[in-house]
């Protein structure tokens, strides 16, 4: 059992004896590197990574039409998000490229990994969160002024080094785990989508009669179905609000609910709700402009919500038209639409909605139809949640590691 002593640290309590505290101005220095002319944008995520946004995706990101401040960043450079740094956003770039002022980049004296972990710790314990000055929800301004002024636990070099391979090899067999899992998510919802495109445009009977639906992206469809412009079979609803309501959101997983159901933080808070409507349970709502990313489903509250939401009625069955405009979402037919510059959207509003082609069955065969989805997503959803539940599990596991062994709590083996 090796002696420990306290740090001085209410977030670390106890640490080895022959570990010292130092602040991190002693070893640690920001860098301001020029950019090249071929550089591309580099980001650093909230799982650690720290690379090329090409190297992960190009959609989602705000585009900045003036690089003000941008800097340059070498492979090896560390990294810390000075406003996601909360969350994990703490890596060592993989990447030459340049980065947005919002990215510390560092310079080190002492195992430069062995501080990314330290750093990580920090943050699963709420350090940076401390630090918040903003009014911004879960989120703060970490800085260098603020990073250099804080104490760091400084273990010798040896045991850094041993601190930094252990950690490395661990997470790396976590991440495989956390990948594998996360794949077999991606499938299911990949199942879940090809079950409700297929359903909504071709029925539950395989042997049905086909004809051209005139649809490009739907091809055949049963002979007894009808098509019908959205004008015909939907009603654009405007409610009016009442002064207890609450804010709905339509989220991109389909889920129509009040905010306060899910989270608060994360969210544009308006000073004026202009235009704002009512919203009743039961009620069809298509987001005008996530709706592409799926953000299509059936209010379950009561509440209000911003213009840019759609509010439906129909005297078909709600949750089948609902499952038809999702499965256009998933073959980016309403991204076909597009006319904004925004990347991966599009301005979906009820005069678009309107002049769309519908796939209509007999009402007894829209029924059948969504009682079918119904009972295969449920299905795939309770699979699902358990994989959830299995990753949440593997990052806490990560996250106690990591504070565990950069504490000093427990020692890696030297043989």
């Amino acid at each position: 059992m090796r002696e420990m002593k306290d740090s001085g640290l209410q977030w670390a309590g106890n640490i080895p004896y022959d570990w010292n505290t130092t602040k991190g101005k002693y070893f640690m220095a920001i860098l301001e590197r020029p950019i090249k002319d071929d550089d591309g944008v580099i980001t650093c995520f909230r799982n650690g990574e720290v690379t090329l946004r090409a190297n992960r995706r190009e959609d989602g990101f705000t585009i900045a039409t003036v690089e003000a401040g941008y800097q340059g960043i070498e492979p090896g450079d560390l990294v810390i998000h000075g406003m996601d740094g909360f969350a994990g956003a703490i890596g060592i770039s993989d990447s030459r490229g340049k980065g947005t002022p919002a990215l510390n980049v560092l310079a080190c004296s002492e195992n430069k990994k062995y501080i990314m972990y330290l750093l990580r710790a920090m943050a699963y314990t709420e350090v940076f969160m401390a630090l918040s000055t903003g009014i911004r929800v879960r989120t703060c301004d970490t800085n260098w002024k603020k990073l250099r002024s804080l104490d760091y636990l400084i273990p010798p070099e040896e045991e850094q080094q041993r601190i930094a391979d252990f950690l490395d090899d661990k997470c790396a067999e976590i991440d495989t785990l956390t990948a594998d899992i996360q794949t077999q998510i991606d499938t299911l919802e990949q199942y879940k989508r090809s079950v409700i495109t297929e359903t909504v445009t071709k029925g539950l009977d395989p042997d049905a009669e086909m004809k051209d639906s005139g649809i490009q992206w739907i091809g055949n469809m049963p002979v007894h179905w009808d098509v019908i412009r959205g004008k015909y079979i939907l009603r654009y609803m405007q409610k009016p609000v009442r002064e207890d309501d609450g804010v709905i959101t339509c989220f991109r997983d389909g889920e129509v609910t009040l905010r306060s159901n899910r989270r608060e933080d994360g969210f544009t808070m308006s000073d004026k709700e202009i235009g704002y409507q009512g919203i009743d349970v039961g009620d069809l709502v298509v987001h005008g402009m996530d709706g592409f990313a799926g953000s299509i489903g059936i209010s379950d509250s009561r509440g209000k919500a911003s213009p840019v939401l759609n509010v439906l009625d129909t005297d078909q069955c709600k949750r089948y038209i609902m499952y038809y405009l999702r499965s256009m979402a998933y073959s980016d037919v309403f991204l076909a639409l597009a006319t904004g510059i925004r990347v991966r959207s599009c301005d979906l509003r009820w005069n678009k909605l309107a002049e769309l082609s519908y796939p209509v069955p007999p009402l007894d065969e829209q029924n059948a139809i969504v009682k079918h989805i119904d009972s295969v997503l449920s299905k795939a959803d309770a699979v699902i949640a358990d994989k959830k539940a299995q990753l949440a599990t593997l990052d806490e596991y990560k996250k106690s590691l990591i504070f565990e062994y950069v504490t000093g709590k427990k020692e890696v083996p030297t043989s």
